[in-house]
C-alpha cells in the first residue's frame, strides 16, 4: 500500500470522531488506530503461527482461570452495519428511540450510528418487541456487532 494513502487515512481518522479504521486492499491491508491523548498502549509484536504454537508457557505464572462465556442471547439480532459511535437518540437529552419492553414494526428506527460525520439511522429488520440493548449510549461500535436483541 502507498504510503501516502496511509498518510491521508491518518489525516482522515484525525479529522473524523473515528477512533479505529482497517483497509484492505488486495492482500495488503493496514489498521490504523487512534488512542486517547494520555492513554498508554501496548502492542507486542506478532508472532508466526509456528513459533506461537511450540513456545511454551512460562512456568512462574498461573493457569488463567476458567472464564465461563457469557451464554448467547436468543432472537433476532439486529447487527451494526457500519463502524461508527451508537446513539440511542435522536440528540442529547431526548429519549431514546427504543427502550426494552418497545414494540417495533419494520422500518422502525433504533437507534443512529455516527460515521464519518455522518448519522445513519438503523432500522428495524424484523417486527417484534426489544428484549435487549446491547450496547451503551456514546460507544463505539464495529460492523457486524449486535446492537439490539428482538423478539
Amino acid at each position: 500500500m502507498d504510503i501516502r494513502k496511509v498518510k491521508k487515512l491518518i489525516d482522515l481518522l484525525d479529522e473524523s470522531g473515528i477512533h479505529e479504521i482497517e483497509i484492505h486492499e488486495g492482500e495488503e491491508s493496514v489498521r490504523i488506530t487512534r488512542s486517547a491523548p494520555n492513554a498508554q498502549t501496548f502492542m507486542a509484536p506478532p508472532m508466526p503461527a509456528a513459533q506461537a504454537a511450540s513456545a511454551p508457557a512460562p512456568a512462574t505464572s498461573p493457569p488463567p482461570a476458567a472464564e465461563t462465556p457469557e451464554p448467547e442471547p436468543s432472537g433476532h439480532r439486529v447487527t451494526a452495519p457500519m463502524v461508527g459511535t451508537f446513539y440511542r437518540a435522536p440528540s442529547p437529552g431526548a429519549r431514546p428511540f427504543v427502550e426494552v419492553g418497545t414494540t417495533v414494526a419494520i422500518g422502525d428506527t433504533l437507534c443512529i450510528i455516527e460515521a464519518m460525520k455522518m448519522l445513519n439511522p438503523i432500522e428495524a429488520d424484523k417486527a417484534g418487541t426489544i428484549r435487549d440493548v446491547l450496547v451503551e449510549n456514546g460507544h463505539p461500535v464495529e460492523y457486524g456487532q449486535p446492537l439490539f436483541i428482538i423478539e
